[in-house]
């Protein structure tokens, strides 16, 4: 898996909120300038686009060199490939696609770079942040093996996910790679997991349990659920369960798929202490069969990689050895199976902003 940890190249990057732009430029998966925040415009197409371009002018301007890409997430639908937006909810100058990655690649004469926020975060992690920590965790205690593979999903406003197999992100054959938020969901079956597993689901399903039709804020639910505000604390900590069901669930599907770790961000990750046992409740059980006994939920042990005992189980190396038959030659027999879940010491902004730096890199590689 590729390190760019020590790269001198610079990559401009782009936190695009549909209230505001963040601008910035990362060099070896470090901040080069002090970020740029300006207005959004996302009501008018042509004061947008003049807002990326005194942007990512401002930042060209605090930067000593030239950078060699741009590259940031951007909200979809979109044809990322191309670089075409599509029809945004929150973005509403984009209806009708605008050739966003043409448009900026004729005005700084860069290549230009342009993917979902779930997919570089998830890039982030694996080649910044969760992965290479794990990996370095192990080396440390003198375990031999090592993780390629990832699954990065960011809780809030929606369900985002990504992932990234073996140093590549998957981004599929139409753009749709890693997209967990259409699993169907735990509790609707007939609806997708998102109605389970974001703000909005938070807020309904407090608002369902508590019986009030107050628009309550994810944050005060938790505040709620822990004591601190006044409330129905018995419904915000059945949301926090349900929620925690609800995203176990998904990451199970996600997981006997790809085999991997997952690393959460996104603003309700706040909230792990809330939802977290649940989600390894969900993702620690079982499923039946017809005159059976059960059989586990995943083939891998899951491990909180945020609990101490967890991350010293994860780290342990569980290994013996096996003769070959007919010779005296011994071999490994790795038989423990194991995964780690991990809520991320990383800003999403920034994990956001160091996939697609690395993601720049990587394609300008190739």
């Amino acid at each position: 898996m590729k390190d760019y940890t020590n790269d001198l190249r610079t990559v401009l990057t782009l936190d695009a909120g549909g209230t505001n732009f963040v601008f910035s430029a990362i060099r070896g998966n470090r901040e080069a300038v002090a970020p740029v925040r300006m207005d959004s415009g996302a009501h008018d197409l042509d004061l947008c686009l003049k807002t990326m371009e005194q942007g990512f002018g401002a930042v060209l301007q605090a930067l000593d060199e030239r950078p060699v890409a741009i590259s940031f997430a951007f909200p979809g639908p979109a044809d990322y490939e191309n670089g075409v937006i599509g029809d945004l909810p929150n973005l509403p100058a984009f209806r009708g696609g605008v050739a966003l990655k043409g448009f900026l690649e004729e005005r700084f004469g860069l290549p230009v770079y342009i993917n979902n926020d779930g997919n570089l975060y998830a890039y982030g992690e694996a080649l910044a942040g969760t992965l290479p920590w794990l990996n370095a965790q192990l080396a440390a205690a003198g375990n031999q093996k090592r993780y390629r593979n990832l699954i990065g999903v960011t809780l809030g406003t929606g369900f985002g996910a990504g992932v990234v197999l073996n140093g590549e992100l998957l981004t599929g054959d139409n753009g749709c790679g890693g997209d967990v938020w259409v699993f169907r969901d735990l509790y609707h079956p007939e609806m997708i997991a998102e109605e389970s597993v974001s703000i909005h689901a938070v807020r309904r399903m407090y608002a369902e349990l508590s019986g009030t039709s107050a628009d309550v804020s994810p944050k005060d639910i938790c505040d709620i659920a822990a004591g601190r505000r006044e409330g129905h604390r018995e419904a915000a900590v059945e949301t926090w369960k349900r929620f925690g069901h609800g995203l176990g669930n998904a990451l199970c599907y996600a997981l006997t798929l790809i085999d991997g770790v997952v690393a959460i961000g996104g603003g309700l990750s706040g909230a792990a202490p809330f939802f977290v046992p649940a989600m390894l409740e969900e993702m620690r059980g079982e499923m039946q069969r017809f005159g059976q006994s059960g059989v586990p939920r995943l083939q891998m042990d899951v491990y909180n990689l945020n609990d101490a005992g967890d991350l010293a189980a994860m780290l342990r190396r569980e290994a013996t050895e096996v003769g070959v038959p007919g010779s005296g030659r011994r071999v490994p027999y790795v038989c423990a199976k194991k995964t780690g879940v991990m809520v991320s010491s990383l800003s999403t902004s920034l994990a956001i902003n160091l996939g697609a730096y690395n993601f720049a890199l990587n394609e300008l590689d190739r």
